[in-house]
């Protein structure tokens, strides 16, 4: 998309006090416009193809067509939006499958209008969306619930001690500059260590390697 024109943003929500919510939130910004809105999932694969907004902002549960389902059908066309998945703590595993889909990634309802603006640039731009506060639980909740993956733990092992702790802390969705601070790192390093951590997870963006960390049994802090 061209970065000077606003993003496009499609809002998908069951509950219309919702959609007017983030109507007041982000249709009042400069770098953002609202493509249109949808009750359900079924209403929104129709105004996708008619507004093709470059994000669409998705509520996880929908009556008619729910959120994972239109995710796939949306993920599944060429040049889909970016899919931002928006929830609630007790839907973690229904958003891992959507991310598993190809869903960009994933906001609770309350962040704040500064973090969702921020969130919609970045998926637009194709970078991953984590929300720090749910990313430590929705990857733990995988971890504990599925079969850990031969290969993935392959790859984690062959993570060093330093490269470890970084790959802790991304999987929980923490930012570069929260991960320099916390391992008393300068950010240069940090991003030298994720460059390397992409390399043998066999990944290229933080969403998949967070998927892939998860797969491998994750990384328990020592």
């Amino acid at each position: 998309m061209d970065m000077n024109q606003p993003v496009s943003v499609l809002l998908v929500d069951d509950d219309a006090m919702v959609r007017t919510g983030l109507r007041m939130i982000l249709g009042g910004t400069a770098e953002v416009s609202i493509a249109g809105e949808a009750e359900n999932g079924a209403v929104a694969l129709e105004a996708v193809g008619k507004t093709r907004p470059d994000v669409v902002l998705l509520d996880v549960r929908m009556p008619v067509l729910d959120g994972l389902a239109t995710a796939e059908r949306l993920l599944s066309q060429p040049n889909p939006p970016a899919i931002i998945m928006l929830t609630t703590f007790n839907t973690d595993d229904y958003v891992l499958r959507a991310l598993k889909a190809g869903a960009r990634g994933f906001l609770l309802k309350d962040t704040s209008p500064a973090e969702m603006l921020d969130a919609i640039r970045r998926a637009a731009a194709g970078e991953p969306v984590l929300s720090p506060q749910v990313a430590g639980q929705v990857i733990a909740a995988a971890t504990a619930q599925e079969r850990v993956d031969a290969a993935a733990k392959q790859n984690l092992d062959s993570l060093t001690t330093r490269e470890r702790d970084v790959a802790r802390l991304l999987a929980e969705g923490r930012s570069n500059q929260d991960i320099a601070h916390e391992l008393y790192m300068i950010l240069a390093t940090v991003k030298a260590n994720i460059t390397r951590i992409f390399l043998k997870l066999e990944v290229d963006n933080r969403v998949a390697a967070a998927m892939r960390i998860r797969d491998g049994g994750g990384i328990p802090k020592d």
